[in-house]
């Protein structure tokens, strides 16, 4: 099982999330500290900038932006719609 970390500009972006968001993220992080790569989390490399990072997608075009540690060492680094990835490059 995977241990999670967040960092504090997840926090601040989940913090402004709709409810209905946060309750998509309730429902699907379980899963994904359980089987991180499971078809129903949606788990994917991403490419570009973000090249070192990966996302699970929520509902609504929302993913979760997080990047392996080591390990078992997961580190949520953001949170928003799929829009928000230009931005997280920066």
């Amino acid at each position: 099982m995977l241990t999670l970390h967040v960092a504090s500009r997840f926090k601040r972006s989940y913090k402004k999330m709709p409810a209905h968001i946060k309750e998509s993220f309730g429902a699907k992080i379980d899963s994904f500290k359980e089987f991180p790569f499971d078809s129903k989390v949606g788990t994917h490399k991403l490419r570009g900038n973000l090249t070192d990072y990966y996302a699970f997608c929520l509902r609504d075009g929302y993913r979760v932006l997080f990047e392996f540690e080591d390990g078992n060492n997961v580190l949520l680094v953001n949170i928003g719609s799929h829009d928000d990835y230009s931005k997280w490059a920066e």
